[in-house]
């Protein structure tokens, strides 16, 4: 468990800046490129855990990578290259403020706040009488702002966005029907695996040039909830909880130990065995959302095999 990646420090060529995120670090190449390493760091509550998860940093970008190729024929997205199994290089872009968040059943946020009583969620109308985990007659896009670091991303409605001049309305339509082409396509090859996608978030930005293209990960269990469809109607009908594949196993194990990123709230204590039930848990995702067996890269010097990856890259490229 020590060949984790928590945090790197690198000096390529032609380096503008880094910008470290919750679980990934971004590298600017002459303002060019973005260089994206996923680490193994894990968040949830919008809070870092204080233990690494063992080849989950590979996990997303693999499976990121995988999905942003099998979906390049109807969005267009910001990735050029994949050097390193924990590597992303794309184009430099400029992030929209926003999440687009689309759900297609009535889960993690959306239920908890449906069961507070709530009816509506970022200017959408929740139909009466719905459980937990029931599908909604068409997906529904509620979208959140983009958080700086430290603070919480929040609910927000299409009409603030716009009003707010947040992004402009040509844009945001644009963004709104680029979110309902992917998640009809996340859907489609989670069904051929036998598995349900039940809500994911996608992000957008624009390249120099002006061009919209998805950006950040996709349908990876950090930012996709998905449950296994075989046995998903009769579960419902007997009031059981859905055998779901997605970090909410992460959340639903800190609400049970008290801990929900709220102020004075402790994080439990990440036994080395929770670490691992937690490793083979994205391992399992992967394995069936992607449809084949998870190779495991070589960890004995992660740092520098990540750092020589992408050195190469960029002599052979620039």
């Amino acid at each position: 468990m020590n060949n984790t990646i928590n945090q790197t420090n690198f000096k390529f060529n032609k380096q503008k800046s880094v910008y470290r995120g919750k679980v990934r670090e971004v590298y600017n190449i002459d303002d060019k490129l973005l260089i994206m390493i996923a680490t193994d760091r894990l968040s949830a509550f919008d809070v870092v855990l204080p233990k690494q998860i063992p080849f989950k940093g590979q996990i997303l970008n693999q499976i990121a990578t995988k999905m942003m190729d099998a979906t390049a024929d109807i969005v267009p997205n910001w990735l050029i290259a994949t050097p390193d199994p924990n590597v992303a290089i794309g184009h430099l872009c400029t992030p929209f403020k926003v999440e687009m968040v689309i759900r297609g059943y009535l889960s993690g946020h959306a239920a908890r706040e449906y069961k507070l009583g709530k009816r509506t969620l970022c200017g959408v109308t929740l139909p009466e009488g719905m459980k937990e985990n029931d599908k909604f007659p068409e997906p529904i896009i509620t979208p959140a702002t983009k958080a700086d670091e430290g603070e919480h991303d929040e609910d927000i409605s299409k009409e603030d966005i716009i009003s707010k001049n947040i992004v402009s309305e040509e844009d945001y339509l644009i963004l709104e029907n680029y979110t309902r082409a992917l998640f009809k396509r996340g859907t489609e090859i989670a069904s051929q695996r036998g598995l349900i996608l039940v809500d994911t978030k996608y992000e957008f930005g624009k390249t120099n040039d002006g061009k919209i293209v998805l950006i950040d990960e996709i349908h990876t269990p950090d930012s996709s909830r998905y449950f296994y469809k075989d046995g998903y109607a009769k579960r419902q009908e007997r009031g059981e909880p859905q055998k779901q594949l997605s970090k909410e196993f992460v959340r639903q194990w800190l609400i049970a130990n008290g801990f929900q990123g709220l102020e004075g709230q402790k994080v439990p204590e990440m036994t080395d065995e929770k670490v691992i039930d937690i490793s083979e848990r994205y391992i399992e995702l992967y394995e069936n959302i992607i449809g084949e067996k998870f190779e495991k890269s070589d960890t004995t010097s992660i740092l520098n095999r990540i750092e020589n990856n992408i050195n190469n890259y960029l002599l052979k490229n620039n």
